[in-house]
């Protein structure tokens, strides 16, 4: 293991490990020519490998569980060829957007089989996909590589519905309907994942009851994707850029420290007032 420490301008200590992965420790023989066979890959870009095909979508009651028994769930079959190359059970691979995690590979016929949980069924419109369907496919990222688009994790947010598209020269506009609770991470001109996507939003209105906002495909990426197949009324996987969630969560943390320490200078200044 290696460790490197820099100082940074606020006299922050910033600490990197980098780990190295020891032959044989903790794997299974599958998993590690899985690991040595390709490279080692983390969250995903938003850039779409290639549009994928849904083979089947079914509910199952004998999935293996951990225990060796047997459960219910979902199980959907996806063909894909550009990311099939590299795959190995337990890789991650986004489907419309949802990281989703290989159970089954079958190399002769370029397909996989995932799992969907309840709560992706939830969060997600994949609970409503049928054969022959058309899927939006992306490797998760390799550690070093180019980023395109922006880190994009997998995690939906929530589903939302166009209500609107048009067309303005060779551009093709969506604008899209969201739950208010989604709206305020969502700015102009900031990151947004649609159907796995990285897009740039375009306009946004958070001030109605039905929150709303745009975004345009050149004509490059409308061939490569499946988002102008869908009419108005059709369904988005949405996932906000997760900086403006950690960006919130850190000042719900700070606001009140703030609050606090505003109430204790005001009242040092009434003490020398009243002296």
């Amino acid at each position: 293991m290696m460790q490197w420490v820099a100082r940074c301008s606020t006299g922050v200590l910033l600490v990197v490990i980098s780990t190295r992965t020891v032959e044989g420790a903790f794997l299974s023989p599958s998993t590690k020519s899985a690991i040595t066979s390709s490279s080692q890959r983390n969250m995903f870009t938003g850039i779409i490998e290639e549009m994928g095909t849904v083979v089947a979508l079914e509910e199952k009651n004998d999935l293996p569980l951990w225990d060796g028994s047997t459960g219910s769930g979902t199980e959907l079959t996806v063909k894909g060829n550009v990311v099939m190359d590299g795959a190995y059970l337990g890789c991650s691979i986004s489907v419309n957007g949802v990281c989703l995690t290989a159970t089954e590979l079958d190399d002769g016929n370029h397909e996989f089989k995932v799992g969907l949980a309840p709560e992706t069924l939830r969060r997600t419109y994949l609970g409503q996909l049928g054969a022959g369907d058309a899927v939006n496919l992306e490797r998760a990222s390799e550690i070093g590589g180019r980023n395109s688009g922006h880190f994009v994790q997998g995690h939906v947010d929530g589903v939302g519905t166009i209500v609107d598209r048009w067309i303005d020269e060779n551009s093709l506009f969506f604008k899209v309907q969201v739950e208010p609770e989604l709206i305020r991470y969502i700015v102009p001109k900031g990151f947004i994942a649609i159907d796995g996507t990285s897009l740039t939003v375009c306009e946004v209105d958070s001030s109605s009851d039905k929150p709303w906002f745009t975004f345009m495909l050149v004509e490059y990426t409308q061939k490569k994707i499946i988002i102008p197949s869908k009419q108005v009324g059709g369904l988005l996987n949405i996932e906000v850029d997760v900086l403006g969630k950690y960006s919130e969560n850190a000042l719900a943390a700070i606001v009140p420290r703030i609050e606090e320490l505003e109430a204790k200078v005001k009242e040092l200044e009434n003490q020398l007032k009243n002296k």
